[in-house]
């Protein structure tokens, strides 16, 4: 692979979907140093704010900014340029804004980070929401089949600059046909077999998401539901480990 990544643990990324910031204060004493990074998404940060990410990265913690930027391509290039000052690991836009939005993100994140002195983060371009399938995505217009739309806009992405793509562990084997591997991969929609699927719709088990090639594994309510977090955590890393 690429991108290798020598703890399994550092694929793990800890979705930080709570409505207050005492529950994840709370949630990031537990699992730091047990995952390698903890994502920020629309509900915590608006209600936090930038306080949140300093949190998190004053205990040490990597930061995964799941906002999902997505308008026209200056106020894009600004938010970019703004997550880049939070020195945040990652953040993540729409691939449907098209080529020209994600082109000026890039540029402006590059730009902005070189002003700063600080490390670029990774952009990560959001294909097709996991929640969706064949139906839905019909809905909007858009006229399918999910993989070819997932493996178009991931490609579109890549020539725009982007590192990656936010995709379904079901579509992990399409990105890496079309841009192959240097192209990262963060995966949601991870479950166990006996896991509840919740809202998501093409699901795969960490083991499998990671065979097939994915990069990072985005993981919430699976290990925040278990009675153990902490043993769920090393149960997914023992998962991940027995492909070595």
């Amino acid at each position: 692979m690429s991108h290798p990544i020598a703890n399994p643990k550092d694929r793990i990324i800890f979705a930080l979907d709570v409505e207050h910031f005492s529950e994840a204060q709370r949630w990031v004493n537990l699992l730091k140093g047990h995952v390698g990074m903890f994502k920020v998404g629309k509900q915590l940060f608006t209600h936090a704010g930038p306080k949140v990410v300093d949190m998190i990265r004053q205990k040490g913690q990597k930061v995964f900014l799941d906002l999902k930027f997505h308008d026209i391509p200056n106020t894009v290039a600004k938010a970019g340029e703004e997550a880049t000052k939070l020195n945040v690991a990652m953040f993540n836009l729409h691939a449907l804004g098209g080529f020209e939005m994600m082109r000026k993100t890039v540029e402006a994140s590059r730009a902005i980070a070189k002003d700063l002195g600080i490390p670029r983060p990774l952009i990560l371009a959001v294909t097709i929401l996991t929640s969706m399938d064949e139906e839905t995505i019909k809905e909007v217009g858009i006229k399918g089949p999910i993989s070819e739309e997932v493996g178009r806009l991931a490609q579109l992405a890549m020539k725009a600059g982007v590192n990656g793509a936010v995709a379904s562990p079901q579509e992990i084997g399409i990105i890496r046909q079309k841009c192959g591997e240097e192209f990262l991969i963060v995966t949601p929609g991870i479950r166990h077999p006996s896991d509840k699927k919740d809202d998501q719709k093409r699901t795969l088990t960490p083991k499998e998401a990671i065979a097939a090639g994915a990069n990072y594994l985005v993981i919430g309510r699976p290990i925040k539901e278990a009675k153990d977090p902490l043993e769920a955590v090393e149960k997914i890393i023992e998962d991940i480990s027995s492909l070595k």
